[in-house]
């Protein structure tokens, strides 16, 4: 999936918006907020969202299509389900370190969008977990990965991803570990969990 580069005045405003969300949630922020933090007028943000909800909308799609593309991208350039899990794991939980603020505004913010928003991002997040879930059951189908009797591959999948969503929980800049040693990590958990053999 090929994606449009951000522009720069937009950019600023999805970055604004993740720290106002983050700092005062989304119910509590003003667009005024955002546009102070991005400096701008009030009226700056209209020029590119039409509400408030529209710009945590847009900053939910870039969040989403950004990650679904790294994780195909994971996909296709490894040789192998193991390759490929370890691969995903460690883009996706080194992506939710070093854009924690944003990855905690698209990760638990997007239930204040409309009911059409809210099934485009679900969407994507449907779309995100089957990319996963595919790796496991290939690895299932191969006789790298045995999950033990019974384990549904989809489930798992959502295991190892949620693992991976929580960094954005707690991690902050001067965390004792750095984004990359956290993928790393991550990645070797999420190889045991599926019993890599």
């Amino acid at each position: 999936m090929s994606r449009s580069p951000v522009a720069p005045t937009v950019s600023r405003l999805f970055e604004a918006a993740a720290s106002a969300f983050a700092d005062k949630g989304f119910h509590a922020t003003t667009t005024r907020d955002i546009a102070s933090r991005a400096g701008l007028s009030p009226a700056g943000v209209y020029v590119h969202f039409t509400s408030k909800e529209d710009l945590l909308f847009q900053l939910s799609l870039e969040g989403h299509t950004a990650v679904l593309d790294h994780l195909e991208g994971a996909v296709e350039r490894a040789s192998s389900p193991s390759e490929a899990l370890a691969e995903v794991v460690e883009v996706f939980a080194r992506w939710h370190a070093e854009q924690y603020r944003v990855a905690r505004i698209v990760q638990y913010e997007f239930t204040h969008l409309s009911p059409e928003h809210r099934r485009e991002v679900v969407d994507l997040r449907r779309r995100i977990d089957a990319v996963v879930a595919g790796v496991v059951r290939d690895g299932v189908a191969a006789g790298e990965f045995d999950l033990g009797a019974g384990a549904d591959p989809a489930v798992t999948a959502r295991a190892v991803l949620s693992m991976a969503v929580d960094v954005a929980r707690w991690y902050h800049p001067g965390a004792a570990h750095t984004p990359e040693e956290i993928g790393t990590t991550y990645a070797a958990l999420a190889l045991r969990l599926v019993g890599r053999r």
